[in-house]
């Protein structure tokens, strides 16, 4: 599949926005994190605003942006729609709580429950548009939900401790929370990997046919004489040695180096671990548009079994 850089930056930026948004409600009521009126804007607004600059990036891939309106109304029937209806409903929570914490200094926990819920409810409709894609074997599978849901953990965790740092808040459980999510996004991915590299295509052109019973299928005559939409979005391939390079990349800026230094920032109270603080966050986060790059790249559509390929 063709990665559409709009949907990768909407994906990780509101991936980490709605993350830092629901630690931030579940936290915040138990005092957990700074008290101070400088704290509550700027997390917040980081929050509110990597969610909203996400969502406004994913609207450059549509055809006629404008309409984008629409999406909402089809939301019995499709993931993409519910994620626009759970986007627009987790702001109302979430605006609140953060009105409350900045101008009130009350942060309230049944609004930030609200929140943190409309977050994770939001993240999983996101990762479901893709999962249940059937000509897409590798999104069609139980491993794509529980991934979009760690990384939103992880990046969101660490750029929580980030802040906290920021305000000379050594916070331990939120420096122990963001190793544990890295960790778990760590095992989660390479779950997704091992999956998608042992697991047999779904399909062939035998099955795609139906004319398996009678021997093999090979392809006659192209279907297209030139280059078309569907070769350009969804007959993109990436070279395995390429990918192989990427997901060192990814594993290594996305995953390993921060838990290392979330771990660093664990361990120390000093100045060293509020360093590990600063620099977990960006390094992850650009670890993950590598990561959600090749997640689009490596995807294979069954549509490209009519163009001659063996298998998807």
């Amino acid at each position: 599949m063709h990665p559409a850089l709009s949907v990768i930056a909407f994906t990780t930026a509101s991936g980490a926005g709605y993350g830092l948004l629901a630690f931030l409600g579940l936290l915040a009521p138990m005092g957990w994190l700074p008290g101070s009126t400088g704290f509550a804007l700027l997390a917040t607004g980081l929050a509110l605003a990597a969610i909203a600059g996400g969502l406004l990036s994913s609207t450059l891939h549509l055809g006629h942006p404008e309409r984008a309106w629409r999406a909402l109304s089809q939301w019995r029937s499709s993931w993409l729609s519910r994620e626009g209806l759970a986007a627009v409903l987790t702001f109302v929570p979430a605006g609140l709580f953060a009105a409350a914490w900045v101008f009130g200094g009350v942060a309230s926990a049944l609004l930030g429950l609200l929140a943190a819920v409309g977050a994770v409810a939001t993240v999983y409709c996101t990762a479901m548009i893709y999962a249940s894609l059937k000509p897409v074997q590798r999104w069609h599978n139980g491993w794509v939900a529980p991934n979009y849901l760690a990384m939103a953990a992880m990046t969101g965790a660490l750029w929580l401790h980030l802040l906290c740092r920021l305000f000379a808040f050594p916070a331990p459980a939120v420096a122990l929370l963001a190793v544990v999510a890295t960790a778990c996004a760590l095992a989660l991915k390479l779950g997704y990997w091992r999956f998608i590299d042992t697991t047999a295509a779904a399909s062939t052109p035998e099955s795609a046919t139906g004319l398996g019973r009678i021997g093999k299928v090979r392809l006659l005559e192209a279907p297209h004489t030139s280059e078309n939409y569907l070769l350009e979005e969804m007959g993109f391939r990436i070279a395995r040695k390429h990918a192989a390079r990427l997901r060192v990349i990814a594993l290594v800026a996305g995953f390993a180096v921060p838990l290392l230094l979330a771990l660093l920032a664990l361990l120390s109270d000093g100045l060293a671990g509020a360093l590990a603080a600063v620099l977990a966050a960006p390094i992850a986060t650009a670890g993950v548009l590598v990561e959600r790059w090749l997640f689009f790249a490596e995807a294979r559509h069954t549509v490209m079994l009519y163009y001659g390929a063996a298998a998807a």
